[in-house]
């Protein structure tokens, strides 16, 4: 195999490698504060649509992680990015939050209940059914149907909430459409995130603690990858894979000298 080249640009989930349940993972602010003095490309990624950049930036500021905005990639970014690419000045029916809408307005969509161009389905804490109902009937008229991101299940301190992917089955299930989705593990979130800073993927690492979104997602992109143990996956899990992260470390603190 050939030699990888040295690692130039960093892209790292969120949940499970820099925090869990609301507080940073020890070495997370190390880590954070060693990448920004180096001058090197980075990004810290989340499939939760929910929150804007400035919101997320808000919410690591309070648990001691300074990430500034524009180093931060979320599903709903992603999905902007790729509509504007695809259909420039669509319009669509939303099922979502502030940082869905707000990624969808900045790229100059208009948000409507009437003959969309497509339907987006992002993560919100509060699905209602008439809003399902709606969103079924558009992709039946003929909407098509995008997710932000295919995570059945979010974490919250009581356990597990249902998530987009939970809601588009329930939607496939009532229309037969199955939707497309831009977030992890589609490789199309990595890319756009590597073009977003002017990085390149022989150059770049990917840092994440699931080995189903994380790591393939990765992988397909053409990255180095690491697995964090702090996070969903544990060591025994890699084998049951058929790929795997190039390597496998405790946590997050075990990679601040390597910055």
């Amino acid at each position: 195999m050939a030699e990888r080249k040295s690692i130039e640009s960093w892209l790292t989930d969120m949940d499970g490698v820099l925090i869990h349940e609301g507080v940073a993972i020890p070495g997370a602010d190390a880590f954070i504060k060693r990448l920004r003095e180096s001058g090197k490309p980075f990004l810290v990624l989340t499939n939760n649509s929910i929150y804007t950049q400035r919101d997320l930036h808000a919410r690591l500021a309070r648990i001691g992680l300074d990430v500034p905005v524009e180093n931060i990639w979320t599903s709903a970014l992603a999905t902007a990015k790729f509509l504007a690419d695809q259909r420039p000045g669509g319009t669509a029916y939303v099922i979502g939050e502030a940082g869905l809408t707000t990624a969808l307005h900045d790229i100059g969509y208009v948000l409507t209940d009437t003959d969309p161009d497509f339907v987006i389905l992002g993560e919100t804490r509060t699905y209602s059914f008439e809003a399902m109902t709606k969103a079924v009937r558009l992709i039946n008229a003929g909407s098509r149907f995008i997710a932000t991101n295919p995570d059945e299940t979010g974490p919250s301190p009581e356990g597990a909430l249902p998530a987009t992917g939970a809601v588009a089955a329930l939607i496939t299930k009532a229309t037969g459409v199955q939707p497309y989705f831009v977030g992890k593990p589609n490789p199309l979130m990595m890319r756009a995130g590597l073009n977003a800073i002017g990085a390149h993927s022989e150059t770049s690492a990917m840092i994440g603690d699931r080995m189903d979104t994380d790591i393939v997602s990765g992988t397909e992109a053409g990255m180095e990858t690491v697995l964090v143990l702090t996070g969903l996956t544990h060591a025994s899990d890699v084998e049951r894979y058929p790929y795997r992260p190039t390597r496998v470390v405790n946590s997050i603190a075990d990679l601040v000298d390597e910055i």
